[in-house]
């Protein structure tokens, strides 16, 4: 059979209407909100109607560092849920929506891949129902009242020097990063610095994720800290009288969306904050829905276990009272090589002993998600050319770490490729070991928060923040905060804060260069090394291969 692409398999799917995908929920039509034929919204008043159902089982897929090999984390969560659907458990798939800024850019589209993908593909890594743009506008809405409030006598008596509230746009732009706003004279306002966020970094979003309700995001949104006096009192989003309309513009956004994987199973797409600049999952208002839906509910976090389910565990499932059954970590062979020294360019060629010299960066992943109480088995996401010896090389070492790998075809076969790891799965499920917890308790100090994830996660010897920074969070806690989560921002390619560094590096220092608060959103962002929250694109950004062909069809994109 000839080679399709991604993007060619997702238009040959036979999807099924989007009516039809919420009755097997058993969601009526009435309570969808149709966007075209093939994606809509669920309606609040059905989803407040759910309360009193009981929860199915919630499984984490999550992955190593990711490395240019590729892993596949969001394929394998969608082979997942379609292989859980085969085997007759009633399963459904919470993920993150796309943002545009990584899909110009290098990183690509986020359905999934082969056929193991959500449709529509296309709209899916586009404008799909909005929501990015939703969200775009109430944050940048709040950032023009800010600079409008002081240009009108700026009664709140702001401190211009110390507005914190920046402007976000969902597009990878490094010119963007720092900037001064209101030149031009008197009628443009006071100038100031500032600068751009992209959007999946905003506050705003990460508060569409964690809300429960259009209350509770009303209330969150108000909570924002937007800026200080001269006398550091905080100023906040009601004072500016923000939050009723912030909340309008969100309104629609906060409903979750409903699609299709290819074999016409359902899934909730909803929300979209990156792992290395935020906390990495999709909204708790899918997973919750989800669960009083399905049976099992198969979500995944953001890039590796070190960033994402670290924060799935110790933020969305802190804050939203869920408790995992197990967790998935996704590997390939290639990826193993990687991390034991060889090139791309190599990979091809077998090479057992590179495999072995990898394997720490996946064995590191499976001690630190079993150290949050859950079960955990490794998926091998196999490629073309993975040789036997290599996939033993594999399973033979997460043994020995006191785990399975189970070796995964969902890509070329679908759900038939991923029986073996839905069957392993339910037995992990209905063996009833977990026994989840956060790293840390709450009333833990928020530097000693910074400094046990930094340690117990990352393996760090130490956590090097200046004086100003820890007296900012002693500040924070002194004003009532010091009983939230901490959101590490970091690199994604390593535990350590050097991209470069693969493997499972020991005794390294993680530098903190700036804390930000998200009262809203409710944790402390802490900005370690090198890592932007406006990403740039790369030299030869996908952009420049993204077109329509002559019969009007998107190429380039995947």
């Amino acid at each position: 059979m000839a080679f399709r692409t991604d993007i060619e398999i997702a238009r040959a799917a036979r999807k099924r209407p989007i009516q039809e995908i919420g009755a097997r929920l058993g969601i009526p039509a009435e309570h969808l909100l149709p966007y075209g034929h093939d994606k809509a919204k669920v309606g609040q008043d059905f989803i407040r109607s759910l309360a009193a159902r009981p929860d199915g089982k919630l499984v984490l897929v999550t992955a190593i560092n990711p490395t240019p090999a590729g892993e596949g984390k969001t394929t394998t969560t969608v082979g997942l849920g379609d292989g859980l659907n085969r085997i007759g458990r009633r399963a459904v798939i919470c993920i993150r929506e796309a943002s545009l800024g990584p899909n110009f850019g290098m990183k690509g589209g986020a359905a999934g891949g082969g056929m193991a993908q959500i449709v529509p593909m296309e709209e899916m890594n586009l404008h799909f129902t909005g929501d990015f743009h939703a969200i775009t506008s109430a944050h940048n809405l709040l950032s023009a009242m800010i600079d409008n409030h002081i240009y009108w006598g700026n009664e709140l008596q702001i401190d211009a020097r110390r507005v914190m509230w920046r402007r976000v746009m969902d597009m990878n732009d490094r010119a963007l990063r720092d900037m001064v706003v209101s030149l031009g004279g008197v009628a443009n306002g006071y100038p100031r610095q500032t600068g751009f966020d992209i959007t999946v970094a905003s506050e705003v979003m990460a508060i569409l994720c964690l809300a429960q309700d259009l209350d509770d995001l009303q209330k969150r949104l108000g909570d924002i800290v937007v800026a200080y006096t001269s006398e550091r009192k905080p100023v906040y989003a009601r004072d500016l009288k923000a939050d009723g309309a912030m909340t309008v513009l969100l309104k629609d956004a906060m409903q979750p969306n409903l699609v299709q994987t290819l074999e016409n199973n359902p899934a909730f797409v909803h929300g979209g904050p990156f792992a290395n600049i935020a906390h990495g999952c999709n909204s708790v208002i899918a997973t919750k829905t989800a669960l009083k839906l399905g049976d099992y509910v198969v979500t995944e976090a953001g890039f590796g276990a070190d960033l994402g389910a670290e924060k799935f565990f110790d933020i969305k499932c802190r804050k939203a009272g869920l408790r995992p059954s197990a967790a998935v970590i996704v590997a390939t062979v290639r990826a193993m090589k990687m991390n034991g020294g060889v090139l791309k360019a190599d990979l091809a060629a077998e090479n057992v002993d590179a495999v072995k010299q990898g394997c720490p960066n996946l064995g590191r992943h499976i001690a630190n998600v079993k150290s949050f109480g859950v079960p955990v088995v490794v998926a091998i996401n196999h490629f073309h050319g993975d040789t036997e010896a290599e996939i033993a090389a594999v399973k033979t070492y997460v043994a020995d770490q006191g785990a399975e790998a189970v070796l995964c075809r969902h890509w070329a076969e679908g759900s038939a490729g991923a029986e073996d790891l839905a069957r392993h799965v339910v037995d992990l499920v209905e063996g009833g070991t977990a026994d989840f917890a956060p790293l840390y308790p709450d009333e833990m100090g928020l530097f000693e928060k910074i400094e046990t994830v930094a340690k117990r996660i990352y393996r760090a010897s130490e956590v090097v923040a200046d004086k100003a920074i820890r007296d900012q969070l002693c500040a924070w806690e002194a004003a009532g905060y010091g009983h939230l989560p901490v959101c590490m921002a970091k690199t994604q390619y390593s535990f350590s804060t050097d991209p470069s560094l693969r493997g499972a590096p020991t005794g390294h220092a993680v530098p903190v260069r700036e804390v930000r608060l998200s009262a809203g959103a409710g944790f402390v962002v802490a900005i370690c090394g090198e890592i932007m929250t406006m990403p740039g694109l790369p030299k030869r950004p996908s952009a420049e291969v993204i077109r329509l062909n002559e019969a009007g069809f998107v190429e380039g994109l995947f």
